[in-house]
């Protein structure tokens, strides 16, 4: 899981003939399971027995959707519901116990395949035509399917079919049983999802379904209720934890959640400039003494916390109701705090780029030009970017023309 900043291992290399004589093997086995597959699904064969298979297949290929969605036919057309008359019958062995769904299935042999048969393209019959089954028997599948999903998301983390899977699965719950129960398998899922963000808390994939899981335990066909606060407090935890400064998901996912939050607290004037004081304190400090100040998603959050006050226009989101004056003296703030970062990290292309861009911004604020120390500043600190950062000369080349030094 925890896959950031690790080098991946070569794959290939010299194999010798006994690992090539058993990787043929593996893969005749794979192909004779996938063609039983099709030849199942052609005839409609949507048991337990099938499922099983499918999941045989889904563990040693997770990135093969066809056989997820396969896998969604099997439910909806067979397992969630009862067949109507009308329907193809049903083919489930008796003695298919539910449990088996997350077991591999026994190994099968060439000559259990039938000949080749392309999967029917026939689109089965509506489930609105079929019954739904018993509450009981749907959750048994859903957990169990949830179940067997775990541990191929822990080796494949960032698995799209796997993710999107998942959510169809528990949207599922939604539809087809009652509100209650739907909500304590949500309720699972995020406990699930932060116990994958401990794993490897930087996971945008797990943050993404971490913010469909939350939408969903808030909304009200759940009777859900806002969990603005203690997902900003999650926030909070994730960027103090290790490496949580460099956490790029974290420092988003609290940018957009600060705007609800206030609104939800009906803060005032006052309690809004405090909080803007608090997550430039929090910023600010973070850098100073956690990474000094070389992390690059930081500085997207502090650069989100300086647009509230120098592109205000559709951007005041935590202080709409300050005056220019106000906005003025913040940057001015900032500005000596920045140029008080550069003692002992003049090596920092941030602090450069942020004091060129900030300056330029106050000069736009109070509607003059440059004045001569500022651009004799900002020549410099153009200079030392060239040479931190060579690669994008052009860059600084325009910023140079943009910003009038």
């Amino acid at each position: 899981m925890a896959s950031h900043g690790v080098s991946r291992t070569a794959t290939t290399g010299q194999r010798t003939d006994e690992q090539r004589i058993a990787e043929q093997k593996e893969i005749l086995k794979y192909q004779e399971l996938e063609e039983l597959i099709r030849v199942k699904v052609a005839e409609r064969q949507y048991t337990l027995e099938v499922l099983e298979l499918t999941s045989k297949l889904l563990k040693k290929n997770p990135e093969y959707y066809t056989i997820w969605n396969v896998r969604r036919r099997l439910l909806i057309y067979g397992l969630f519901s009862k067949p109507s008359d009308s329907s193809s019958p049903s083919m489930e062995s008796p003695s298919t116990s539910l449990n088996d769904t997350t077991k591999a299935s026994s190994e099968i042999s060439s000559s259990s395949i039938s000949e080749p048969s392309a999967v029917s393209t026939t689109t089965p019959q509506s489930p609105s035509s079929q019954s739904l089954g018993r509450n009981g028997t749907t959750l048994d599948l859903i957990k169990a399917d949830l179940e067997f999903l775990f541990p191929i998301m822990v080796e494949y983390p960032k698995c799209y079919w796997l993710w999107n899977y998942r959510l169809w699965l528990l949207k599922q719950a939604n539809e087809r049983l009652g509100p209650d129960i739907a909500k304590e398998l949500w309720k699972r899922e995020l406990i699930l999802v932060g116990k994958m963000l401990v794993r490897d808390s930087r996971n945008f994939h797990g943050w993404g379904y971490r913010r469909t899981v939350v939408a969903e335990l808030e909304s009200a066909k759940l009777g859900g209720k806002s969990m603005v606060e203690s997902e900003f407090e999650y926030t909070t935890k994730m960027i103090h934890a290790p490496k949580g400064l460099s956490n790029f998901s974290a420092w988003h996912r609290r940018s957009k959640l600060i705007p609800r939050l206030l609104d939800e607290r009906k803060a005032d004037a006052t309690a809004r400039k405090q909080f803007l004081d608090d997550e430039f304190d929090l910023i600010v400090s973070a850098m100073y003494t956690d990474s000094y100040p070389y992390a690059q998603s930081a500085w997207f959050y502090y650069q989100f916390l300086m647009t509230t006050l120098t592109d205000y226009v559709g951007h005041a989101t935590i202080t709409p109701n300050f005056t220019n004056d106000d906005r003025v003296e913040y940057v001015e703030r900032q500005l000596s705090i920045l140029r008080d970062m550069l003692d002992g990290a003049e090596d920092c292309k941030w602090i450069y780029d942020a004091l060129i861009e900030y300056t330029m911004a106050l000069c736009l604020m109070e509607e003059r030009e440059p004045q001569v120390d500022e651009r004799a500043d900002c020549k410099a600190w153009l200079e030392e970017l060239r040479k931190l950062d060579p690669f994008r000369s052009g860059r600084w080349d325009d910023l140079e023309k943009s910003s009038r030094v």
